[in-house]
């Protein structure tokens, strides 16, 4: 009998859920080996740490890989990707935490200063931290003692923030075509439920389409299209939280039905919005 024959195939899993006494922090832990995340932002921190296999994602402009025992860091509003960066795919676990969360933890670590953290690496070659992360990750799965959780959290947050926070990039100057951009992002986000045109957008910005949808790709990381999805999908996470029906979901959110919310959810989370709305642990 051969190695592949003795091995099982990996399959792929999710497992989602959140912490209510953490600001209802969320939490993954997954093993992927087709799936793919779309370009997408999260409002939160993502804090992972790869336990099997490679990840590969797309973040500032560079390709990056991270492989087993390493942290992967992502910083609120920056776009992503995120998909196998081998055959086998990765495996890994994942905290969402609020920038509340961490400025909390960063004023403990600074004595006092209420500073937002930003981590300049995006993969992190740190083993003692990646344990650290994954036994904090188990803990707050399985663990019954609230005081060994809330231990483990400041403690990790701590460390990370003393070992691997640096100085933000010096935001570009502002160009004439910022304007007109953040119009249109304020547009899609008041009104993501309509079927909105090029035609339509190229017009609040008084630009033309070609022009629009080279801008607003350059400065905000992903087409229109993709960002009004993105939009949707946050607004669908909302609702799913407060315990909305799926259905309605869809139908409040600006998605053609269950099954079109079920597709793109999937690509931007990561998980189903059954497996959002009804989470474990």
């Amino acid at each position: 009998m051969d190695n592949a024959a003795r091995t099982p195939a990996r399959c792929e899993r999710a497992k989602f859920w959140r912490q209510p006494e953490l600001g209802n922090l969320e939490l993954l832990r997954a093993t992927y080996i087709t799936h793919a995340f779309c370009r997408h932002i999260h409002e939160a921190y993502t804090i992972g740490v790869i336990e099997q296999g490679v990840e590969k994602f797309t973040y500032q402009g560079e390709m990056h890989f991270a492989p087993a025992g390493t942290v992967v860091i992502v910083n609120p509003g920056e776009v992503h990707t995120g998909s196998a960066g081998v055959e086998n795919g990765w495996t890994y676990r994942v905290l969402y935490p609020d920038v509340s969360l961490l400025q909390q933890a960063a004023a403990e670590a600074f004595v006092g200063r209420q500073v937002m953290p930003y981590f300049p690496q995006a993969v992190i070659d740190d083993l003692q931290l990646a344990q650290q992360i994954l036994q904090l990750h188990q803990s707050l799965e399985t663990s019954p003692s609230q005081l060994e959780k809330d231990t483990r959290w400041l403690g990790t947050l701590v460390k990370l923030i003393q070992r691997h926070t640096g100085d933000r990039p010096t935001l570009k100057q502002i160009g004439k075509q910022d304007k007109p951009i953040a119009r249109i992002r304020s547009y899609l986000e008041a009104n993501y439920t309509e079927n909105i045109s090029l035609e339509k957008l190229a017009a609040i910005a008084n630009l033309s389409p070609f022009y629009l949808l080279r801008t607003f790709r350059d400065r905000v990381g992903m087409p229109p299209y993709e960002y009004l999805t993105q939009v949707r999908v946050a607004k669908a996470k909302r609702l799913l939280s407060q315990g909305y029906a799926i259905a309605q979901v869809a139908q409040q959110t600006g998605f053609a039905d269950q099954s079109h919310l079920t597709r793109q959810f999937k690509r931007f989370v990561g998980v189903t919005p059954g497996k959002y709305s009804k989470p474990v642990g």
